[in-house]
C-alpha cells in the first residue's frame, strides 16, 4: 500500500510513497523518545540556535518547497510561498519567546503557604503525536512542532495520505538543521494504524488538526489512555456586516476570506450575515469581485483560484451546492462544475437559503459563500451561533458598542473586528463546540504539552 500525491490541476499521480513497516514505526518512536531525553537536557539557548537554523533552511528552500505544495494540493503558487515563509516566522518566534513563556512562576509571598519558596515550573511531557491535514501541509505541522521542540518535547507526525511529499519533507528538516536524530519525524502510516501509536507508552500526548469525525476518534483514543490532546477541527465561520460597516472594504476582504487556499480553510469566512439596509450594496460588490476571480493553473502567478485538493473534496462541494439549488437557493455566481481535467470549482455565491439545505449546517470546504439577510444584531447572533461549530468569526462595524456586543455574544474561539481571521504566532488559536478544544500558538500553545509542576520548599 502506498500514499499517492495526485496533482489537483491535472488529476495525474505524480508521486507515491510506501507505508512504513511496524518495525520502522517502532524504531522511529524509539528514536523520538531518545531525542526527547536529549532535548530536555539542553538549554533554551541551545534549542533556539537549532530552531533558527531550521528556519533558515526552510526559508532558503522556499521556491522548490512552494512548487511542491502547489503541485501536491493545488493552492496558488504565491500562497504556497506565503505558507513556507510563515513557517519560518513561527520558528523564529518560538526560538525567541519560549524561555520567557515557560519561565518559573514564583509566588511573591511563599509564607502564605508555609514555605520559604514556592513556584510553578513548566516541563516537557515527552513524545507527542501530531495528526495533521493536507490543506496547509507545512504550516499546520510547524505551528505545533516549533513550540513543542522548543519546550523539550519530540514529535512524530502522521500526515494526510494525499500529501506524502510534504510529509517526507518534514521528516528530516529538523535533523538537517542539527536537532538530535528523531526529534521530529514522519510515520508513513494509514489512519487505521494511528490508535496503536497513541497507545504506545512513549507517546505522552496527541494533537490533531482535521475533521470533526477524525477529532472525535483520536480524542477518544487519547482519553482512553489518559493522555492530553489538542483538537483543532472544522469551522463554519460567520462574517457579519452591519449597517455601520465600510461596505466596500468588507466586500474586498470577504473575497479573500472565502477563497484563500481555494476556500479550503477551517477559519475561512463561510457564512456572510449582512444587515438588510446594506444587503444589496454588499452583495453587488461581493458578487462582482467573486465573479472576477481568475481560476486556473495554480502555477500561474496571475491565478487567484486553483483546484480543490482532491476529487472527493470537489464531489462534496458539488453535492452541497446541488442540494441547495434543488431546494430553492439562488445562485448569484458560479455554481456550475467546469469541464476538463482537474478538481476545479468556481467561486460561488448563494443566498435565499432555508434550514432544510445541507449547506446551512455543514462545512463547505471550498470556494462557496452563503449569504443571509438579517434585520438586526440579535438575528445575526442567532444565525451565527446556530451551527455546531465555533472556531472563529469576523464582525464589520465602525460602532464600538456594536463591536463589543458581537465580541460578547459570538460563540467562537476568536472574533476579528473589521478584518478576517488569520492565525498569528503571537495570538492563541483554537475553537469551542465541535470545532475542538485546546489552543495552539502564543504562550498557550507551548504550554499545552508541558507539565505544570508545583514546587514547595520548607
Amino acid at each position: 500500500m502506498a500514499m499517492a500525491s495526485i496533482n489537483p490541476a491535472t488529476g495525474e499521480t505524480e508521486f507515491e510513497a510506501e507505508l512504513h513497516s511496524a518495525e520502522e514505526v517502532e524504531a522511529r518512536i524509539a528514536k523520538a523518545q531518545a531525542a526527547h531525553e536529549t532535548l530536555r537536557s539542553m538549554s533554551y539557548a541551545e534549542r533556539a540556535k537549532l530552531m533558527l537554523a531550521a528556519a533558515d533552511l526552510i526559508e532558503a528552500e522556499v521556491e522548490t518547497t512552494a512548487v511542491m505544495l502547489t503541485k501536491e494540493m493545488g493552492k496558488p503558487i504565491a500562497q504556497s510561498r506565503g505558507e513556507v515563509l510563515k513557517c519560518a516566522k513561527n520558528m523564529r518566534f518560538y526560538a525567541e519567546k519560549s524561555e520567557e513563556f515557560l519561565a518559573p512562576q514564583v509566588l511573591a509571598d511563599p509564607s502564605q503557604v508555609g514555605a520559604s519558596k514556592a513556584m510553578a515550573i513548566w516541563q516537557p511531557l515527552g513524545v507527542v503525536l501530531a495528526v495533521m491535514p493536507w490543506n496547509y501541509p507545512l504550516w499546520q505541522v510547524i505551528r505545533f512542532a516549533a513550540p513543542a521542540l522548543m519546550a523539550g518535547n519530540s514529535g512524530v507526525l502522521k500526515h494526510a495520505s494525499n500529501v506524502p511529499q510534504s510529509a517526507l519533507y518534514l521528516d528530516d528538516i529538523f535533523t538537517r538543521a542539527g536537532f538530535p536524530e528523531g526529534s521530529f519525524s514522519t510515520l508513513m502510516i494509514s489512519a487505521s494504524q494511528v490508535a496503536p501509536v497513541i497507545d504506545d507508552w512513549r507517546v505522552r500526548a496527541v494533537t490533531l488538526t482535521g475533521s470533526e469525525p477524525a477529532g472525535r476518534a483520536v480524542a477518544a483514543q487519547a482519553g482512553s489512555q489518559i493522555k492530553p490532546s489538542v483538537m483543532e477541527l472544522g469551522g463554519s465561520d460567520a462574517f457579519i456586516v452591519t449597517s455601520n460597516a465600510d461596505i466596500e472594504q468588507a466586500a474586498t476582504v470577504a473575497v479573500t476570506a472565502r477563497i484563500n487556499n481555494n476556500g479550503q480553510s477551517c477559519i475561512a469566512g463561510k457564512r456572510f450575515l449582512v444587515f438588510a439596509d446594506v444587503y444589496d450594496q454588499f452583495v453587488e460588490s461581493f458578487v462582482s469581485k467573486m465573479s472576477a476571480l481568475k481560476m486556473g493553473d495554480p502555477m500561474d502567478e496571475s491565478v487567484q483560484l486553483g483546484p480543490l485538493a482532491t476529487a472527493n473534496g470537489k464531489r462534496d462541494i458539488v453535492e452541497l451546492v446541488e442540494d441547495a439549488k434543488a431546494k430553492g437557493a439562488r445562485v448569484l455566481c458560479g455554481g456550475e462544475t467546469p469541464e476538463g481535467p482537474g478538481f476545479f470549482y468556481p467561486a460561488t455565491v448563494i443566498d435565499q437559503l432555508t434550514d432544510d439545505m445541507k449547506l446551512v449546517m455543514e462545512e463547505a470546504f471550498g470556494p462557496v459563500a452563503t449569504i443571509y439577510k438579517v434585520q438586526n444584531r440579535e438575528e445575526a447572533i442567532k444565525i451565527a451561533n446556530q451551527t455546531t461549530f465555533g472556531l472563529s468569526s469576523a464582525i464589520w462595524s465602525e460602532d464600538e458598542a456594536e463591536q463589543d456586543y458581537f465580541v460578547e455574544h459570538l460563540q467562537a474561539g476568536a472574533v476579528f473586528v473589521n478584518g478576517m481571521t488569520i492565525s498569528y504566532p503571537e495570538l492563541a488559536f483554537g475553537g469551542i463546540k465541535d470545532s475542538g478544544f485546546g489552543r495552539e500558538l502564543s504562550d498557550a500553545g507551548i504550554k499545552e504539552f508541558c507539565n505544570l509542576k508545583t514546587v514547595w520548599k520548607a
